[in-house]
């Protein structure tokens, strides 16, 4: 386990430098502009990922939310039970997984709801022919026809907050490098917050393949400014109220001394 060990240690050197923290919400935006430039242009080629059949779009992006609370659920109760035990503080912490997906949930029906309504049900491909027999996406797919509407993009909201979501919840992890710990939770603890780190790479690298193969360029950064909003709201601004589920726990440097 020393290499995941070696791992660990840069992973956490990078998420420590401030600049990247700082900057990392604005790289989604940056993507979602210049990406959907690049797509209106038609100079990337097309590749496997310009297929939304792609392997990481079927069994990662499609369930990414599902990906996210799988591994970050049990690193949240074993990185922050290593700073309290009290049932209070971890129900406390593990709100912060209800209140994400709540505003994952809210968002996506959301968008959902604005397709509908803004929609109509086309019975060809060149849209010349409208059947208002059916009012929503769903009925109008089912029938075998074609819907448009304005299509705010799940994928750029999701990934992008996911993907800051995972930043903000794995941060523990620069005090936990020096902190006592059993072998068996200090593997534990490496190989989630390695998967992590994966997952969040998967993540911004389909990002950046919604934004130059996929949607309008309105549609992908009204999404990316979702999750950009999602995450600011919580985490920097509610999370920092005492009626909150709080931040991720870090002691400070003082303590690290101590614990080293």
């Amino acid at each position: 386990m020393a290499a995941v060990d070696v791992i660990v240690d840069k992973l956490v050197t990078l998420w420590r430098i401030p600049a990247v923290r700082h900057n990392f919400p604005w790289i989604f935006l940056l993507i979602s502009v210049f990406g959907s430039v690049l797509k209106g242009l038609e100079i990337v080629p097309q590749t496997y990922f310009s297929s939304n059949r792609n392997a990481l779009n079927v069994y990662f992006v499609k369930v990414s939310w599902g990906w996210t609370l799988l591994l970050l659920t049990p690193f949240l109760l074993l990185s922050n039970s290593s700073f309290s035990r009290s049932v209070f503080f971890l129900s406390r912490r593990l709100l912060s997984l209800v209140v994400a997906t709540a505003v994952w949930y809210i968002c996506t029906e959301t968008f959902f709801y604005i397709e509908d309504v803004t929609g109509s049900c086309f019975e060809t491909d060149t849209m010349d022919v409208i059947n208002k027999e059916f009012i929503s996406k769903a009925s109008c797919r089912r029938a075998g026809f074609r819907w448009d509407g304005y299509d705010i993009s799940g994928h750029s909201f999701i990934l992008a907050y996911s993907a800051l979501f995972i930043m903000e919840e794995t941060a523990p992890m620069a005090s936990l490098r020096t902190a006592s710990l059993s072998a068996l939770s200090k593997m534990v603890l490496n190989l989630l917050y390695v998967a992590l780190n994966l997952i969040v790479i998967i993540w911004v690298w389909m990002f950046a393949c919604t934004s130059v193969y996929f949607h309008d360029m309105s549609h992908k950064v009204l999404g990316t400014i979702c999750g950009l909003l999602g995450w600011y709201l919580t985490y920097r601004v509610w999370y920092l109220k005492p009626l909150s589920p709080g931040l991720p726990p870090q002691r400070q440097l003082k303590e690290q001394k101590q614990h080293a």
